[in-house]
């Protein structure tokens, strides 16, 4: 599990960095394109498996939440710092409730909304300024990239109870999603070329970016990043006896933006936004082990009555 957050703040390091370099739309498409090339590739060992019938379904839903996911993220990503990104997308858990509300008519309870009120109040934090509050346009597309994971998420549960093995489902699902990006990638390089149209005159962040054979290794490594980050996290929950003993270990992804943050970007957080940060990361791990801990708690009071 360490590897798998390690491979996630490290794609999320990658994609910062070549946000300067390639349009998000661009840097979106190739963000699928290659990691589905090299899982769909690990079928030639194994055996081609294609979905059909019922799993075929959960692979176009996951599809389109993936792409409105990393839109949204990639979005935010440009415009916010890397740990407030990663923050937001990390939002995701709080969506799942909602979502199964809305599908599976499941009831709400009292600490769903107490989490997601604790959310917005660390989002608003995080809108402060010197002149007032500023709920930012990135501040909403980073939240909209949590809301379409936990879709993703939802999505990626039903889909692992399927035929398709992991490779499969996550190679077919990220083809998918490249393929519906396609159109949208090729008009905006016809447009503006690979560079974002509103940054195509301003320095890159590392001098060197401009290379195009640099950039092709940031992408190559993007890819085996996003590959390492899906294959490591599937072996984990395999080898653990419950998916409790690994719930700390997600949360060292955001330990790890930080210092990807220091180190390459010399960024630094104001004072506010560290609270803001805080209290979205508070509700995020109130969320993941209450509910666990209050049924820890029932399961045993029948054992000491």
């Amino acid at each position: 599990m360490l590897v798998s957050t390690f491979s996630l703040s490290a794609s999320g390091m990658l994609a910062k960095v070549l946000s300067d370099v390639l349009s998000i739309e661009m840097l979106a498409f190739l963000r699928f394109l290659l990691p589905a090339t090299i899982m769909l590739g690990m079928l030639t060992f194994t055996g081609w498996v294609f979905p059909t019938g019922r799993t075929l379904r959960p692979v176009i839903i996951r599809a389109l939440c993936i792409v409105g996911s990393q839109i949204c993220f990639l979005t935010s990503l440009s415009k916010l710092s890397l740990v407030e990104s990663i923050v937001l997308f990390s939002t995701g858990p709080l969506f799942i409730p909602v979502l199964e509300k809305l599908i599976d008519k499941t009831p709400f309870n009292s600490l769903t909304v107490f989490n997601l009120g604790l959310t917005f109040v660390g989002v608003v934090l995080q809108a402060g300024s010197p002149t007032g509050i500023d709920l930012r346009p990135e501040l909403l597309f980073g939240l909209a990239a949590g809301l379409f994971n936990a879709a993703s998420q939802v999505t990626m549960f039903r889909g692992a109870k399927s035929d398709l093995p992991s490779a499969a489902f996550n190679g077919w699902c990220f083809m998918l999603a490249a393929v519906i990006l396609m159109p949208v990638a090729a008009l905006n390089m016809m447009q503006y070329g690979f560079l974002p149209d509103d940054t195509a005159a301003q320095a890159l962040t590392f001098a060197n970016l401009n290379v195009p054979q640099t950039t092709l290794v940031l992408l190559l490594t993007l890819a085996c990043s996003t590959v390492s980050t899906q294959m490591f996290r599937s072996k984990a929950y395999r080898l653990a006896k419950t998916g409790s003993e690994l719930a700390p270990l997600i949360f060292t992804n955001l330990l790890f933006a930080v210092i990807w943050q220091v180190w390459f970007f010399d960024e630094s957080l104001a004072a506010h936004k560290i609270w803001g940060i805080s209290l979205i990361v508070l509700a995020t791990l109130i969320n993941t082990f209450v509910p666990r801990w209050l049924n820890q708690r029932k399961e045993a009071s029948p054992a000491h009555s």
